[in-house]
């Protein structure tokens, strides 16, 4: 799993169009478009090799557990991003993990916002700029 989290005073998406993937999460009136404020935003990658190692969803949670402490955020957006140079794990796969990722962290008192898997979005975003702001992690 990789990823790149930005510390954000605003998040919102709107759903435009579905992406090539063959798997797709139905589109639901209410996942069409969201927003949320004072939140992390995690542009998230599932590779290949998480297929085959069991815990790395546990090893990925205390990281982004340890950086809503620091900045104390309780808000959290995870989107599906294909583009951060890892081989990927099947579409199957990062989606189920995603979806556990997901429930994990909302079990452990979260707000967690998911664009729906298989789609474009426009995304409007308003970074905050600290030390701690952009974060990118690589979890194995």
């Amino acid at each position: 799993m990789r990823f790149l989290s930005f510390h954000c005073e605003y998040f919102g998406y709107k759903t435009t169009k579905r992406s090539r993937s063959k798997i797709f999460e139905e589109l639901s009136d209410d996942l069409k478009q969201n927003e949320i404020e004072n939140t992390i935003v995690i542009f998230i990658s599932i590779e290949e090799i998480d297929e085959k190692n069991s815990n790395f969803l546990e090893k990925g949670i205390k990281e982004i557990i340890n950086i809503t402490n620091q900045l104390k955020v309780k808000n959290i957006v995870l989107i599906s991003f294909a583009h951060l140079f890892g081989k990927l794990s099947s579409p199957e796969f990062g989606l189920d993990s995603l979806r556990k990722l997901e429930d994990l962290l909302k079990q452990k008192g979260f707000t967690v916002l998911r664009p729906p898997f298989g789609w474009f979005n426009e995304l409007e975003l308003k970074a905050k700029g600290h030390p701690l702001s952009r974060i990118s992690r690589k979890i194995k």
